[in-house]
């Protein structure tokens, strides 16, 4: 039985690979900080497609639990990993305090480093394995933190590719989706009313095209056409000026007057 990690696993796209992978077959170890809601999500899980779940209760920005984790990734013979764990500022860069976005860096960046670093050697040592790090259309767009993180996960995972740390039968691919009915949104305080209809898509969605694209050996995934068109807009046009289009077009966070 083929067995996968999925970091951020009850809600959103984290949810959706959750469902999609127990349906096929995968054994689970499900990461999530909350652990009334991940042991529920489990439970449904097991009952619903018969398969072996194991919730694993970790806030990835604590480093005693981040390191939990690691340890399990590189013990358990895992078959594929989605660093999919995440969340979004409900202001600018100056609006938020420094320790928020230090802990951004840490679930964005550094866990996936580190879950990476330990579920990799036992993928090469098999030559079988997979790797998807949720970053997002905006690593291609200026959009302060955020966008600069996930800038960063698809870097790190092109290097992966490129620079042959990910062997022969390893593949290691960055997932971009563009705006996704999930609860980012709402929990970072955004008002998405203004975002054209056409630019959404829905998780389940997004996670097939993912495990499409990495089935087919790809080392980045944009799903979605529009989503397409405004990173090749980006690389044509320049990223101050798709940047532009994006924030006219895009939300436009809550921010009380202080």
């Amino acid at each position: 039985m083929p067995h996968a990690l999925v970091t951020g696993a009850t809600s959103g796209i984290g949810a959706a690979f959750a469902e999609h992978l127990a349906a096929a077959g995968y054994e689970l170890t499900l990461v999530a900080r909350d652990r009334a809601r991940l042991d529920h999500a489990a439970d449904v899980l097991r009952r619903q497609h018969a398969v072996r779940v194991t919730a694993l209760a970790a806030d990835l920005a604590v480093d005693a639990d981040l390191a939990r984790v690691a340890e399990r990734a590189a013990a358990d013979r895992l078959d594929l990993l989605v660093n999919n764990a995440g969340f979004a500022h409900p202001a600018g860069f100056l609006r938020v305090p420094v320790a928020d976005e230090v802990r951004m860096l840490r679930v964005h960046c550094e866990a996936v480093l580190r879950l990476t670093h330990a579920a990799l050697p036992g993928m090469n040592e098999r030559r079988h394995g997979g790797v998807i790090n949720v970053s997002s259309v905006w690593a291609f767009f200026p959009c302060s933190t955020y966008g600069a993180s996930k800038a960063w996960i698809n870097g790190f995972s092109q290097s992966l590719v490129e620079g042959r740390t990910a062997r022969p039968g390893v593949r290691v691919m960055a997932l971009c989706p563009g705006y996704v009915r999930t609860e980012l949104h709402e929990r970072s305080g955004r008002d998405t009313a203004s975002i054209p209809r056409a630019l959404w898509t829905d998780a389940p969605a997004v996670v097939r095209t993912a495990l499409r694209d990495l089935a087919r050996g790809r080392n980045v995934c944009i799903p979605g056409a529009p989503n397409k068109a405004l990173v090749t807009l980006a690389r044509l046009g320049g990223r101050s000026l798709a940047g532009r289009i994006l924030r006219r077009l895009g939300s436009r966070p809550h921010v009380t007057a202080s």
